[in-house]
């Protein structure tokens, strides 16, 4: 699924640089629940970028099923994202004036191709049943909690059936309890095939993914668990 090899990642700061992301290489197989560890400063979040096609490599090759994403134009990343990649983020976003039915189906507004309006709204009501928002289908977010929030963005990046869904802290804004069944929700997700990346600074959060990626200074620094450990 994902295959980066001597992947760096470097940037300019007056007449200096400073290396981000150093000679990284990792594979995540298809089906794989991995989180990327690491303190602030670490590159976790370079290498989400990178991932997630939001940002280009200075040095090394990403290849996305065999794609070599580091070649492509902005267009054809865009059309990646897209397509491809499923964002949830720690704040959300989500559009306040939308109700949680309207900010699912929002990445469908963006692809290049045509659908069926009638089966995208059926398929975005069944994702929102899916994480348990079957009945706040027509709630804007500030009469959602943050866990309903959250709940909700999971919906949004499934919308596209990516083939990789990539979380950015998606704990981050919430307390511990609704941390566990967000976690809870990402777990039965990739029980059912969902390739899952998650991205953190905290441990308790990090054990919850098959395999552990735990970066420093720019470097993987270990590797815990097997590619498709228990999977």
């Amino acid at each position: 699924m994902i295959k980066i090899s001597g992947l760096s990642k470097r940037y300019a700061m007056g007449d200096s640089t400073v290396d981000a992301l150093t000679d990284v290489n990792l594979s995540i197989d298809e089906g794989e629940f991995v989180a990327i560890m690491g303190p602030s400063g670490s590159g976790k979040s370079t290498l989400m970028n990178l991932i997630g096609c939001l940002d280009q490599p200075s040095a090394g090759r990403y290849l996305l099923a065999g794609q070599p994403v580091n070649q492509q134009d902005d267009a054809a990343l865009s059309r990646i994202r897209n397509e491809h990649i499923g964002f949830v983020f720690q704040s959300f976003h989500l559009l306040p004036r939308m109700t949680a039915l309207d900010n699912v189906m929002l990445p469908l507004r963006y692809r290049c191709s045509g659908g069926d309006a009638g089966a995208d709204t059926e398929r975005a009501r069944q994702l929102l049943a899916r994480v348990g928002l079957g009945d706040r289908l027509h709630h804007r977010p500030n009469q959602l909690s943050g866990g309903q929030r959250q709940r909700v963005a999971i919906a949004r990046a499934l919308i596209n059936r990516p083939a990789i869904l990539l979380a950015d802290e998606p704990t981050g804004a919430l307390d511990s309890r609704t941390s566990d069944d967000i976690m809870a929700l990402f777990k039965e997700l990739h029980a059912r095939g969902q390739t899952v990346v998650l991205v953190t600074h905290e441990e308790e959060v990090a054990r919850h993914a098959k395999r552990i990626v735990w970066m420093r200074d720019g470097r993987i620094e270990k590797l815990e668990g097997c590619a498709n450990d228990a999977a």
